[in-house]
């Protein structure tokens, strides 16, 4: 990947975090960032991407956004 794909999926990956970040308990931003890339440079959709993302913090690191 080269620098301009990867500055493009880090600024899509930002974008997605905010919302799991307004709602989650504190946690290391990078965990989510780091499934969320490897969801989509496996060929995920970005709202595919976020909800591994979610089920990777939630099972690996235990953080669980509260339902609505």
């Amino acid at each position: 990947m080269d620098v301009a794909a990867l500055a493009e999926l880090l600024h899509e990956t930002s974008l997605h975090h905010g919302s799991f970040e307004a709602v989650a308990p504190p946690h290391d931003w990078w965990d989510w960032y780091a499934a969320y890339m490897h969801a989509r440079e496996a060929g995920s959709t970005p709202d595919e991407a976020a909800a591994a993302a979610g089920r990777y913090m939630a099972e690996v690191k235990h953080i669980v956004v509260p339902s609505a």
